[in-house]
C-alpha cells in the first residue's frame, strides 16, 4: 500500500471565524493541522460585511469586520497550519485504516486522521433581484454588499431588504448619505431590536410592506426605481444614485447530504463534543445545531475548541482532555521570548 506522507490530524473545511481558530486551537494541541477553503481568501462570511462593526466578540473592543479577519488570520497562523484556497472539497470517505479521505473538485485528495466541518452556510450565493435585466447594473450601481462606505456618500440610497445586514448599512449610510430609502417586504423587521429602532427613529423613509418592481436606468446606471405595494399593489417611483440589495443567501447543501451526515433544516446534528454521525467527523460555528447552541462568533469559538479536544481523543484516548491555557503552555514559551516577555511558570494545568 503506497504510504501517506502527508497524513493529517486533523483538517478543517472551511476558513471562516470557527475554523481559523479551529486552527490555532489544533496547533495549541500539537496537532498536524490543514485548512481547506472554498473561496480564495479565508475570512468566511465576514468577507460579505467587511465594514460592518462587530460589538460581541468577547475581549476586543469594536471591530470592522476585515480588522477582526485579519486578527483572526494571524492568530489561526501562529501553529503554521496548511492552508489550501481556492478547493471544493466534494468527496468525504474513509480508507481500509479508517482514515478521511477528501476529495476536492479538482481530483486533489487529501488525507486526514479526523475532519473537522466549519462550512457556514454552505456554498452561500447572493439572492439576487429579480428583475429581468438587473445584472446589467451590477458594474454601476446595483450593490450586494457594502464594501466601500465612502462611495455613497451624499447618494440618494435604496436600499431593499429587512435583516441584520440591512438595518446595519441603513443606520451606517443615514449619517453620511443624502437619503436613505428602506424597502421591505415585511413590516417587520429581522434585525437586532436596538438597530431597528434607530433606524426607525432617523431620517430614513422606511416602505413597508413594499418591493423594487422596476428599475429605470440609462445604459448601465440606475437612475430611478418603482416600489410596489404589496396588499394594495399601488406604485411610486423613486430617483436614485445607487441601490443596495440583501435579500439573504443561498445555501448549497447538497454535497453535503451526500456523505451520510444527519441534517436537520440544513444543519448537522452534533452532541456536546460537536461530534456529528460519522466517527471522527465533527461539525462547528453556524453548519451545527445542538439544544445549547450559542450564535455567536464567540460560540464558534467555543464549538471549535470543544471538536479539536475531541479530536485529539479520537486519536490518543489517553491525551489530555483539555489544551493547557496559554499562560502555562509550554508551546507559547519560546513565542513569549520573542515578542520580549519574560518567562512564566509553565507548571502543568490540566482541565
Amino acid at each position: 500500500m503506497m504510504q501517506k506522507l502527508e497524513l493529517y490530524d486533523v483538517t478543517i473545511v472551511g476558513g471562516g471565524p470557527a475554523g481559523m481558530y479551529g486552527a490555532f486551537y489544533s496547533g495549541m494541541r500539537d496537532m498536524k493541522t490543514k485548512i481547506i477553503e472554498y473561496s480564495n481568501e479565508l475570512g468566511g462570511r465576514l468577507l460579505i460585511y467587511p465594514e460592518k462593526m462587530i460589538w460581541d466578540v468577547g475581549g476586543v473592543t469594536p471591530i470592522l469586520g476585515e480588522q477582526l479577519i485579519d486578527q483572526l488570520k494571524q492568530q489561526a497562523s501562529t501553529f503554521d497550519p496548511t492552508i489550501v484556497l481556492g478547493q471544493e472539497v466534494i468527496g468525504l470517505t474513509k480508507d481500509e485504516l479508517g482514515h478521511f479521505i477528501l476529495t476536492a473538485g479538482d481530483g486533489t485528495k487529501h488525507y486526514s486522521k479526523t475532519v473537522i466541518l466549519a462550512v457556514g452556510y454552505g456554498v452561500l450565493t447572493m439572492q439576487k433581484l429579480e428583475i429581468e435585466g438587473a445584472d446589467r447594473y451590477e458594474v454601476s450601481n446595483l450593490h450586494y454588499t457594502v464594501q466601500e462606505v465612502d462611495v455613497f456618500r451624499g447618494k440618494n440610497i435604496v436600499i431593499s431588504g429587512g435583516g441584520n445586514s440591512a438595518v446595519d448599512w441603513a443606520n451606517t449610510l443615514i449619517p453620511i448619505a443624502n437619503s436613505v430609502t428602506v424597502v421591505h417586504r415585511r413590516d417587520e423587521f429581522g434585525g437586532h431590536e436596538k438597530h431597528v429602532r434607530q433606524m426607525k427613529e432617523s431620517d430614513a423613509y422606511i416602505c413597508t410592506p413594499y418591493e423594487v418592481a422596476k428599475l429605470h436606468g440609462n445604459n448601465d446606471t440606475i437612475e430611478g426605481i418603482t416600489i410596489r405595494h404589496l396588499d394594495t399593489k399601488e406604485e411610486e417611483h423613486l430617483a436614485v444614485d445607487a441601490v443596495i440589495v440583501n435579500h439573504g443567501l443561498k445555501c448549497d447543501f447538497d454535497t453535503l447530504k451526500k456523505w451520510g451526515i444527519k441534517l436537520e433544516d440544513d444543519q448537522a446534528v452534533v452532541d456536546n463534543r460537536c461530534a456529528t454521525n460519522i466517527p471522527g467527523l465533527y461539525g462547528i460555528g453556524d453548519f451545527v445545531d445542538y439544544e445549547s447552541k450559542v450564535r455567536l462568533i464567540a460560540g464558534a469559538f467555543t464549538d471549535a475548541a470543544l471538536a479539536v479536544n475531541n479530536a485529539k481523543l479520537f486519536i490518543e484516548p489517553d491525551a489530555p482532555k483539555v489544551a493547557y491555557v496559554s499562560s502555562h503552555n509550554i508551546r507559547f514559551k519560546e513565542r513569549n521570548k520573542q515578542l520580549g516577555l519574560e518567562d512564566a511558570d509553565y507548571r502543568e494545568v490540566r482541565g
